[in-house]
């Protein structure tokens, strides 16, 4: 990447921000990690509690992308095939037709994924780490680009099935929208007869430039010494003593795309550590899993990666 396409890119990038922001107000930082994971072809996590706009976010960015957008609100009834497709045999034809389901779209968006019975959750496995879906013994392509944005809402836990880590670990990022300050509330509220913000946005981007500018965040140079960082930054998720589960290879593989992106987006065309740093939390935090021991202890996700990077030192130059 040269410098001039990074200029580019952070220029599209802040277009992008400030048109979702029309129905998002006063969460930038969230709306660029949610962009990031688009633009690094990756799948978002929003997990919050009810009414702080996890669903609006999800609505928001579907509808900047010209391409098809669909959502399936995940119950305990739904099957696999309303999610995939099904093949239904045709009598005049005499032939099996294959119905794709709402999977096949550029953005879906699975609201309340934990809802749904574990069967039907690994309807994703495959679709969401090959980009394909296998209904019969056929496999069918859901094209490019494509998106899995899931909603999960951690305090109603009645009737609802966790993620298993395998699923977790297929998601780019995580993160949370919490509560606008004191000014964008009243904002908000003085806004309140609009029933659908996301309404508002409109379609800003070809799906075709999003492959572009995917393509083009690849180019962006990351020194080894950085990737050895990432390295270390997983190894010592592994090897904390609190930590049952720490980030796998899939999960460093994201981490660099994804610190491209960070960087093309804050208008370079090379990571530093501070990127890894800023994308620790919303990459990481969802691959690790503490013992119920540590739990019970009083640690949490967060506090063991903000040690692990205190006490992992950043690479200060370049490596030879």
């Amino acid at each position: 990447m040269t410098p001039e396409q990074a200029t580019w890119f952070q220029q599209t990038f802040e277009q992008l921000v400030g048109n979702v922001e029309r129905a998002i107000v006063g969460k930038s930082h969230t709306i660029r990690l949610a962009l990031t994971a688009l633009l690094s072809e990756g799948h978002l996590l929003l997990e919050d509690v009810p009414g702080t706009g996890k669903t609006m976010l999800a609505r928001s960015l579907a509808n900047t992308v010209q391409g098809t957008n669909h959502r399936i609100q995940f119950t305990p009834d739904l099957l696999p095939s309303d999610v995939t497709g099904v093949t239904i045999y045709d009598q005049r034809t005499s032939t099996f037709e294959f119905h794709k389901g709402p999977i096949f779209a550029t953005i879906v968006l699975a609201d309340e994924i934990n809802r749904a019975s574990p069967k039907t959750q690994s309807a994703l496995l495959e679709v969401m780490e090959e980009g394909r879906v296998s209904v019969d013994g056929n496999t069918y392509d859901v094209g490019a680009p494509f998106m899995v944005i899931a909603t999960q809402n951690p305090i109603e836990q009645a009737g609802t099935y966790r993620l298993p880590e395998a699923q977790l670990d297929r998601f780019m990022m995580k993160t949370t929208l919490g509560y606008p300050d004191l000014e964008n509330t009243v904002t908000l509220l003085a806004d309140a007869a609009n029933r659908n913000r996301s309404a508002a946005v409109g379609e800003l981007i070809t799906s075709q430039a999003v492959v572009d500018m995917a393509h083009l965040a690849d180019q962006v140079h990351v020194d080894p010494a950085v990737l050895g960082y990432i390295a270390r930054l997983a190894d010592e998720t592994r090897r904390a003593p609190e930590v049952k589960l720490g980030v796998s290879v899939r999960g460093c593989l994201a981490y660099v795309r994804a610190a491209k992106t960070w960087a093309a987006a804050n208008g370079r065309n090379y990571v530093v550590p501070d990127d890894v740093k800023e994308l620790a939390g919303p990459v990481m935090s969802h691959r690790v899993i503490l013992h119920p021991e540590a739990e019970f202890a009083g640690s949490t996700v967060d506090g063991v990666l903000a040690r692990i990077l205190a006490d992992t030192q950043p690479p200060s130059q370049r490596a030879a």
